[in-house]
């Protein structure tokens, strides 16, 4: 009886953890000229609703090269 109720303790528990709420990714944003020099900004993105794996892959660091430079996103999910 006490393995029955642990189990369904643990099941509670696990689905407690894949709940939605609301995630905030913030994002550093850095561009770097080829000539040299670069310029850095912060954003934030509020993901409402959304499972922390769901949340986490739209919230992706990047990095890009372009005719003038290099564009870099440095993300974390809070």
């Amino acid at each position: 009886m006490k393995k029955v109720l642990l189990f369904v303790a643990v099941v509670t528990a696990a689905s407690f953890a894949s709940c939605k709420k609301d995630r905030v990714c913030t994002c550093t944003d850095t561009f770097t000229a080829t000539g040299g020099g670069s310029t850095s900004s912060t954003s934030t993105i509020t993901y409402t609703e959304a499972k922390k794996g769901d949340a986490r892959a739209a919230c992706l660091s990047s990095t890009s090269t372009t005719t003038g430079g290099t564009y870099t996103s440095d993300c974390t999910l809070n």
